[in-house]
């Protein structure tokens, strides 16, 4: 302690030494602060900003590949690629030389203010040229060319788009490509999809897009702070996609396009409605559609370049009856006496009758002790055909027959259980999604209890009866009520039928084809399903079918007058459904050929307000069966090595579109198509041993 002048004492501080030391100490700790700092990021976390750092002069820009063709079974390109002169235009450059977008505007036949938008569209990635126009013509590419100096950042590039060598063929099965949207971006980005990429939007363009694709390439360009393009630093080459081998026959398939639509202008001529209807060609051995075709139709190439708002509002205007809508997959119609392969199957199997049953028919069917005359149930033409058996009821199509049955199966609902029809149906795959490999496929109905009842607690107004009586059970026994099903599936029921009970899934797709010619997929038959047959039905039920056909009585007899049947012997049903809001009746024709050996096909035909199934229907399915025995489908056309080998020489799909060699790698034609033969016929072992034809 120290004394002051006032006689106070005072503390004494640290001193100056201890202060120094505190102060070194201090200094050390910052200094050792900031080399741990520098350490850690010069050493330990060098690598990640090294890579912020090559991020911000690197740009990655992603290389679509080539699509993957579209074939028919036999090789022919349904959906390829145009090898087409594009023109772009560089954003950064426009920006320095705007003269440039007026000269490009007056070249092109456009607007500045199109080429503007153009380049201010987002989905262009913003360090490459920005596409102005496609398919160029060649006089314009040339004057370019040859005055570049007046075209400053204008490039002319050459660019693949689809093209349809058929035009509307099969343009519900095919589909059609169109910009990705922002739900399908955030579930295909991590497939390597960015904004404005093509993807399948309908048909089998959507439905095998994986294997249509291909997998995309990308460059890798160097940039300045400015984010000018400096140079290129890498580039890693797209892989074009593989090429799909369909089930379809191309000529048939024209043929069936064509038929359909005569036969519905033939109606229009009769003064019928018809807008509309659907035709289904399949192979019953495997499931494989051979032709599928909706009426009214479109064209695919509408979309190609982006479809206009003329194009989409003309293909969804009602008035035009909806081109666009897939009525072979998504229609639903009152099957009519078409669903009677279900009753009859039903009754057969259970044991309520025999083939040897009779059962009178003098017009009409009143249900005992319900009702008078008044509400009395009477053949569609009127008809009184006596005592019958199910065969005759089948060829002819005899309602009091099938309202018998009907009424037979709820009286003795205890011995055959609530819904023995409906539970056939089923087993058909009636009333239920096929699983057909296209998009919007809708499932069917059978009318039942437990559908009436829904129907009612969800629309009372409409559905003012949630109960289940007597005469529904009578109307869904001949495909009445509020059963609807779909024309595939009615191939589909019938397919089951005619190849002994094993149902298949419609299949479209063969196989997948690399650009180099190997197969790297085989889509084969899948089995959904058995129809087991107790001895005797089978057979009894076939020849009804086939009497439809041959004999005076049955209801296609007069259809098929003068048909070379010893040809191609041919069984089948027609339908006649009447429509809640309609003129006349859906018309419903299906069958299967040849009746008397292995099946090889199932052709379905339904016109919405055709009038009667003979005569609306039958006609057309007629002429696809009277091609077919001049036109049989051929094999289909495979590589003959797999995944493993490969093939050599030209394409005949390169061939066929008559690109040169240097634009084959464009257009991703690969190698060869030899004829291999894994679309036979197969002979149904349940069926022979049944005794079946």
């Amino acid at each position: 302690m120290v004394q002051n002048r006032s006689g106070s004492r005072r503390r004494r501080g640290p001193s100056a030494g201890l202060r120094l030391k505190i102060t070194g100490v201090v200094v050390v700790l910052c200094f050792a602060a900031v080399v741990t700092r520098l350490w850690y990021l010069q050493i330990l976390s060098a690598p990640s900003y090294q890579q912020v750092v090559v991020a911000n002069h690197v740009r990655v820009v992603p290389l679509a590949p080539t699509r993957g063709l579209i074939l028919a079974r036999n090789g022919q390109v349904m959906a390829g690629n145009t090898v087409t002169d594009t023109i772009a235009l560089s954003r950064l450059v426009a920006q320095q030389y705007p003269q440039v977008v007026g000269r490009l505007a007056a070249l092109l036949g456009m607007t500045q203010a199109q080429i503007d938008a153009t380049l201010a569209d987002s989905q262009f990635n913003a360090y490459e040229p920005v596409p102005v126009m496609t398919d160029v013509p060649l006089n314009k590419v040339l004057y370019v060319r040859e005055n570049q100096s007046l075209f400053p950042g204008v490039s002319v590039t050459l660019s693949t788009q689809r093209n349809y060598p058929y035009g509307t063929a099969a343009a519900h099965l095919l589909g059609y490509l169109g910009q990705i949207t922002p739900a399908q971006l955030a579930a295909y980005k991590k497939y390597g999809y960015h904004q404005g990429d093509l993807i399948g939007q309908a048909g089998v363009e959507a439905s095998y897009e994986r294997w249509l694709r291909g997998i995309p390439g990308k460059t890798e360009l160097e940039v300045d702070a400015l984010g000018n393009v400096v140079g290129t630093l890498k580039t890693t080459p797209s892989t074009p996609g593989n090429n799909l081998v369909l089930t379809v026959d191309l000529h048939l398939q024209q043929y069936v396009d064509a038929a359909l639509a005569q036969g519905i202008a033939k109606l229009h001529s009769q003064g019928l409605p018809a807008p509309s209807g659907a035709a289904v060609v399949m192979n019953p051995q495997n499931g494989s559609v051979l032709a599928m075709a909706s009426y009214p139709t479109y064209s695919p190439s509408a979309w190609v370049g982006g479809i206009s708002q003329a194009n989409y509002s003309a293909l969804t205007n009602p008035a035009n009856h909806d081109p666009l809508f897939n009525r072979a997959i998504a229609g639903l119609y009152t099957p009519g006496s078409t669903f009677k392969i279900a009753t009859a199957t039903a009754a057969l199997d259970s044991g309520l009758i025999t083939p040897s049953t009779y059962i009178n028919d003098p017009g009409y069917f009143k249900i005992p002790g319900v009702c008078s005359g008044k509400c009395s149930y009477h053949n569609a033409g009127g008809e009184s055909l006596g005592p019958i058996q199910i065969i005759k009821a089948i060829a002819a199509s005899d309602d009091v027959f099938f309202y018998t049955l009907g009424y037979r199966f709820w009286v003795n609902r205890s011995t055959y259980g609530p819904m023995p029809i409906q539970n056939m149906a089923h087993l058909y795959g009636l009333g239920r999604i096929t699983g057909i490999p296209i998009p919007g496929e809708v499932k069917g109905q059978i009318d039942s209890p437990a559908l009436r009842a829904r129907q009612h607690a969800q629309n009372p107004k409409a559905f003012p009866y949630g109960g289940w009586y007597v005469g529904d059970n009578l109307e869904m026994a001949f495909g009445q009520g509020e059963t609807l099903i779909t024309p595939i599936e009615l191939a589909d029921a019938f397919a089951t039928f005619a190849n002994g009970g094993t149902r298949y899934q419609p299949r479209v797709a063969e196989a997948a084809v690399s650009a180099s010619g190997k197969v790297v997929k085989v889509f084969p038959p899948v089995v959904t399903g058995h129809v087991t047959y107790a001895p005797g039905v089978h057979s009894t039920m076939l020849t009804g079918f086939e009497h439809e056909v041959t004999r005076p009585y049955g209801t296609g007899y007069g259809t098929f007058l003068g048909y070379p049947y010893s040809q191609l012997p041919i069984a089948g049903k027609t339908g006649t459904a009447s429509v809640a809001h309609g003129t006349q009746p859906n018309a419903l024709y299906v069958g299967f050929a040849p009746a008397n050996a292995t099946p090889r096909y199932v052709v379905s035909v339904v016109v919405k307000e055709g009038g009667y199934g003979a005569t609306g229907a039958g006609p057309i399915a007629r002429s696809i069966f009277q091609y077919l025995i001049g036109h049989p489908p051929r094999p289909v056309n495979l590589p003959t090595t797999g995944a493993n080998g490969s093939s050599a020489g030209p394409n005949p799909a390169a061939v066929a579109v008559g690109i040169s060699p240097h634009q084959r790698s464009a257009a991703g034609l690969g190698a060869p198509m030899q004829r291999v033969a894994i679309d036979r016929p197969r002979g149904n072992p349940l069926a022979r041993a049944m005794g079946t034809r």
